[in-house]
This record gives C-alpha cells, structure tokens and sequence, in this order.
C-alpha cells in the first residue's frame, strides 16, 4: 500500500539559493516592476495585458530557474470553489452567446469570472517570483531610496522602511513557530467529552490556550529580535545600507515599460472596437 504524496507547503519571503540575472536585480526595480504590473492588471484587466504580463513572468521564471518544488500544492477544495464560482457566474449570461441549435448559451459571465480568476493567479506568481529571488534584508534600503523624494514632505521613510523589514522578517519565523505550536496541538491526546456543552467550552478553553501560547512566542521572538538589532547598531542599520539600480535595473525597467506602454495601447486602439 503506497503512501499518499504529501501536499507541498507556500514557502514565501525565502530566497531560493543560488544566482540568476533575477537574483541579482536590484530589490527596488523587483518592487517598481511589482507596482506596474499590478496597476496594469488593475486599470486593464484584459486578455492582451494579462497575455503579455504572463509571457514576463514565465520568462522571468526561467531566467530565475525557480524549480518546480517551490510551487506549493493547490488544494482540492480551492479547484472545487473554483468549479462553483465559474458555474454560478456563468449562469448570469452575456454577450458573446455561443449558439447550439435552439439554444444560446451566454459566455459573458463565465468569461469575466475566468479573466478575474487568472488576473488573481497571475498577481500571484509576480508576488512569489520576487519573494523568491529577493533577500529581504534588501528590501528597506531599497524601500528607503525609493522614497527618498518624499522626505521632502517631512514623510519618515526610514521608519516605513524599518517597519516593513522587521516584519518581512517576523513573518516566516512566526509562521514556523505556529506551525509548531499546531503540531504539538495535534499530538496531544483528544479529551472524551460526552455533551456538546462541554466540546463548546473545550474548543474555547483549548483556543484560548493557543491564543496566549501565540502571543508568548510572538513576545519572545520579538525581544530576541530587538536584542540582536541593538548589538548591530540600531533600527538605523537596516535601511542604510547602500543600494541602487545598475545597467541590469534599467534594462528589466524598460522591458516592463514596453509591456505596459504596448497593452495599453493595444487596448485602447485596436481592441476597443472589437
């Protein structure tokens, strides 16, 4: 009898080791090329732009050589919703009709539903292609000189900087640790509980208890943090490490440019008449 295969977890905000020309891209044109593609997906949520946007990003990935074991596992009640959602959307109709003898069937809800749908997993794959291939340690010194021009609105960039760094960092630890703490829940024996006054006040004694074991770890974690923060010399040192683009940046930028300035203009000339 062969064991099941076992999902793959989400790993994010971990660099998958080794070097590529997307590894060594500067964070903040990983962060600006994030922010274009996203208000592209937004403001022109079409299939021209989503083509184009998925073309980048498959070519992006293979450049990273990103290996398939990194892509977690999608769960089977997901695909499930997935089936619902594009059943329950394609009973609203709309042009265009798809016409069986008698009978048309409108595709317009199920193809807006569909377009949502892989607009959502393309926003995805951007997220975790620069989650894997960016240090976060390079994040707030990229952050900082992004918004640098802002400091002349008395804006504390260094402190956003600070802020969203400690907590690039925080997050995979405390996921580890809860990952940790439900582990050991399930190791425990389960009590015998005859009525369900007792399961109901068990389930909230036993959620209480993981509520407080969660913010003792999440206490703990942060003081070790603050103590190895301090003997680096301060909140200061994470945002002031230098960084900046280089002739590599500015090709990927321009690259994303061209992809924006063509899908809109594709959008807006050729395709609004059809």
């Amino acid at each position: 009898m062969t064991a099941g295969r076992q999902p793959r977890p989400v790993v994010l905000l971990r660099p998958i080791p080794g070097t590529s020309p997307i590894h060594e891209l500067w964070a903040g044109t990983k962060l600006v090329v994030v922010l274009a593609l996203s208000a592209l997906m937004a403001f022109y949520p079409d299939w021209v732009p989503i083509a184009l946007t998925s073309i980048l990003i498959v070519v992006a990935i293979r450049m990273a050589r990103i290996p398939r074991g990194v892509v977690p596992s999608v769960p089977t009640w997901l695909w499930i919703l997935l089936l619902l959602g594009g059943v329950t959307a394609a009973l609203a109709g709309g042009a265009p009709e798809l016409h069986l003898g008698s009978v048309d069937i409108g595709l317009g809800g199920f193809l807006k539903f569909a377009r949502i749908t892989v607009v959502s997993f393309v926003l995805l794959a951007l997220g975790a292609m620069v989650s894997w291939t960016t240090n976060v340690a390079d994040v707030a010194p990229a952050v900082a000189r992004l918004g640098r021009p802002l400091k002349f609105f008395r804006v504390p960039v260094e402190d956003w900087a600070v802020a969203l760094a400690l907590a690039l960092r925080a997050f995979p630890m405390l996921l580890d640790e809860f990952r940790l703490l439900h582990a050991a829940r399930r190791l425990r024996p389960p009590p015998v509980l005859t009525s369900r006054r007792a399961q109901r006040r068990r389930w909230a004694i036993e959620l209480v208890d993981l509520l407080a074991a969660g913010i003792t770890v999440a206490l703990r974690r942060a003081d070790e943090m603050g103590d190895a923060i301090t003997a680096r010399g301060g909140t200061g040192q994470i945002s002031a490490a230098p960084s900046g683009p280089r002739r590599a940046d500015w090709i990927a930028l321009a690259i994303t440019g061209a992809v924006c300035v063509v899908s809109v203009a594709l959008q807006m000339t050729v395709l609004s008449g059809i």
